[in-house]
């Protein structure tokens, strides 16, 4: 085929058709059908001719899309927003509500889409693992060493970014998935080791005991993981304040 010569003018046919179609029988290109009388932008028409070796031109007719109109059936979502709509899905009710279905409705798009990225759902909730481990570990300790060198402060910001109500419900939610399965129970125990891990540096730079190392750790993990488990009244104070006192003195230099 020589190429697509065009445009070669508009008009001809109605502004309002929604029909956009290949005339004459040229190989090589699809034809495509209206979408009938459903009701939508109407499409400007793009008329051009086909040349090819060893025949006679053919007539070409192409609809384009008005700005602001209908997305396109065949326009791809990012990758990334299968990710985040699974995130969210997760939070909100576990893996049982990570659905094709149900994401493909929130995103907009149809759930073919999804095959186009990923090889099925367990697929996707694989790599809702992974991204979840890179945002809650790699991400935020690459952040806090950055902000600054104290290591009380270090530890600080990790709890704050750590276990902000975003990243926090996914946490509990993956807790809860990981109860129930084996492979995600091994997952959960490396991240919160690679956390463990962190706390150990950080407390272990200003603390020479190595058992108090390992208790004021074991208590700020606690504290982060368990404090929305926490129903008590704190007289005075409100739950925030009381978690964050319980985090002050954690860590202190001495106690």
């Amino acid at each position: 085929m020589h190429g697509l010569v065009g445009p070669c003018g508009l008009g001809g046919r109605s502004a309002a058709s929604t029909e956009a179609k290949v005339v004459g029988p040229a190989r090589g290109v699809a034809n495509t059908s209206s979408t009938g009388s459903r009701a939508c932008t109407p499409p400007r028409l793009l008329y051009a001719t086909v040349y090819f070796d060893c025949t006679v031109p053919y007539n070409l007719v192409v609809a384009l899309p008005r700005r602001g109109g209908p997305v396109p059936p065949n326009a791809r979502t990012p990758r990334a927003r299968w990710i985040e709509a699974g995130l969210a899905a997760l939070a909100r009710g576990g893996p049982d509500a990570v659905r094709v279905e149900v994401l493909a409705a929130s995103i907009g798009v149809t759930k073919g889409g999804f095959y186009g990225y990923f090889d099925g759902r367990p697929e996707l909730l694989a790599e809702l693992l992974d991204e979840w481990e890179r945002r809650c570990t790699d991400d935020i300790i690459e952040r806090v060493e950055a902000e600054s060198p104290d290591p009380a402060e270090r530890i600080r910001r990790a709890g704050q970014l750590t276990f902000s109500d975003d990243l926090h419900r996914i946490d509990l939610a993956i807790r809860e998935w990981a109860r129930h399965d084996p492979a995600v129970a091994e997952r959960l125990r490396r991240i919160d080791n690679a956390r463990m891990d962190f706390l150990r540096a950080m407390f272990g730079s200003y603390l020479a005991d190595p058992d108090e190392v390992e208790a004021r750790c074991t208590l700020a993990f606690a504290l982060a993981i368990g404090r929305h488990f926490i129903a008590a009244d704190h007289p005075g104070r409100t739950k925030r304040e009381a978690v964050e006192l319980a985090g002050e003195f954690l860590l202190r230099k001495r106690i």
